[in-house]
């Protein structure tokens, strides 16, 4: 059995990240269908697509909620906070080998963190942009951004238009910006540990000081 992983929402400032493992016998099972790294793909096709891989493969699902993730970051850095949830993916479906997108600048250094978390005996294949050059690893990208996708969509049903989840989304900001500047703190949602959320509680708390001067 090989294996794909990948991740949905690891630079994201609200929300959870997700975590994706793919198996079959061969690559082969998925010859057939348009496997690409599923930020190239709509989100139709990405929704067409996943249905058929879950059909055909089996697969693998983990979600880290924001607050686990400030939680786990007091204790390591987000590069082995994927690597320990790659880990637990890969030990669901117990694969022979694992080819892994690397998170890490040095793609051999962060094998070694996913295997030292393993419970099995798998070979480790991390390449950067492995989403991109193995089909099993576009696949399980496809799953993960698929059921981020609905974890968001669930979210913005409780809390309102709250865009993608990353800094880099003009909605997401306004959402935050407005939210702190009601509440004075971040909401559940969000990764209080992200500069993102520090740097706009202190413009808050910068912009209520002046109101004094």
């Amino acid at each position: 059995m090989i294996c794909g992983v990948d991740e949905a929402g690891k630079g994201s400032v609200l929300g959870p990240m997700v975590i994706a493992a793919v198996s079959c016998t061969s690559e082969d099972l998925l010859s057939d269908i348009n496997l690409r790294d599923s930020k190239l793909l709509p989100a139709p096709e990405r929704e067409r697509l996943s249905a058929i891989i879950r059909k055909r493969c089996k697969v693998a699902v983990i979600k880290i909620d924001a607050h686990k993730i400030d939680s786990l970051r007091r204790d390591m850095t987000m590069n082995s906070c994927v690597a320990r949830a790659h880990a637990k993916a890969i030990n669901k479906l117990a694969p022979t080998t694992a080819y892994v997108d690397a998170c890490d600048v040095n793609p051999f250094r962060y094998a070694e963190m996913v295997r030292s978390h393993l419970t099995l005996d798998c070979e480790i294949v991390s390449e950067h942009h492995a989403d991109s050059r193995f089909r099993i690893v576009s696949a399980a990208s496809i799953i993960a951004k698929v059921a981020r996708d609905k974890e968001i969509a669930k979210l913005a049903e409780k809390y309102g238009e709250i865009g993608s989840g990353y800094p880099s989304d003009p909605t997401t900001i306004a959402y935050l910006s407005r939210y702190i500047d009601e509440y004075r703190e971040a909401p559940t949602i969000a990764r209080k540990s992200w500069k993102t959320v520090s740097a706009l509680i202190g413009k808050r708390e910068q912009s209520s000081l002046s109101a004094f001067f």
